[in-house]
C-alpha cells in the first residue's frame, strides 16, 4: 500500500516575505534591511523550484498551488498550519492566530488537489474556534506520532 506522503502539496512563494503579524514572537522569521522584499521573494521562488525538483526526482508526486487570488498571503508556503492530511483522503482545518494567514485557508488548494487525483474531504473544521480566540496551526503547532495516535504540543499563541 502506498503512504500517503507519496503525494504532497507545496504551495508556490507568491506574496512570500516576513509576516509583520507575527514577526514579533516568531523565531524563525528574520528582517535584514539589506535585503529587498522582491529578492527575498526571488530567492524563495528559486528555492521552491530547487525542492520541487528534488522531491519529484525522488519519485514523490507533487502537486503546486498557486493561489491567483488577490491576497497578502505572506506564509502561505506552510499549508502545514491550516491544514493536515490524513489517511483515507481526510483531512482537518485549523484555527489560525494571524488575520493575514487565516487568508490561506482555501478551498481553491483542496480543489487543486482533487484536480490531481486527490478527493479530499474535511473530516473536522476548527477554524471556527478562532472566533473565541482559540488556536492550533495544524503541524506546526502539533507534532503527530501517527504510529502511536499521539499529538504532543507545545503552548503559545498559535496554541492556545
Amino acid at each position: 500500500m502506498k503512504h500517503f506522503s507519496s503525494h504532497i502539496l507545496m504551495v508556490y512563494p507568491k506574496n512570500f516575505r516576513s509576516n509583520e503579524l507575527t514577526l514579533a514572537d516568531n523565531t524563525f522569521q528574520k528582517t535584514n534591511s539589506n535585503i529587498s522584499v522582491n529578492e527575498i521573494k526571488n530567492k524563495a521562488i528559486e528555492e521552491f523550484e530547487f525542492l520541487y525538483n528534488k522531491i519529484q526526482s525522488e519519485g514523490v508526486k507533487v502537486t503546486i498551488f498557486n493561489d491567483t487570488r488577490d491576497v497578502d498571503t505572506p506564509d502561505a508556503v506552510f499549508p502545514n498550519n491550516w491544514i493536515s492530511f490524513h489517511k483515507d483522503n481526510k483531512a482537518i482545518k485549523y484555527p489560525m492566530f494571524a488575520e493575514n494567514r487565516r487568508l490561506e485557508r482555501t478551498n481553491l488548494a483542496i480543489e487543486c488537489l482533487k484536480d490531481h487525483g486527490r478527493d479530499i474531504s474535511i473530516d473536522y473544521d476548527y477554524s471556527h474556534y478562532e472566533n473565541d480566540n482559540k488556536f492550533l496551526e495544524g503541524t506546526g503547532s502539533l507534532v503527530l506520532d501517527r504510529l502511536n495516535k499521539i499529538a504532543y504540543c507545545s503552548l503559545s499563541k498559535r496554541s492556545y
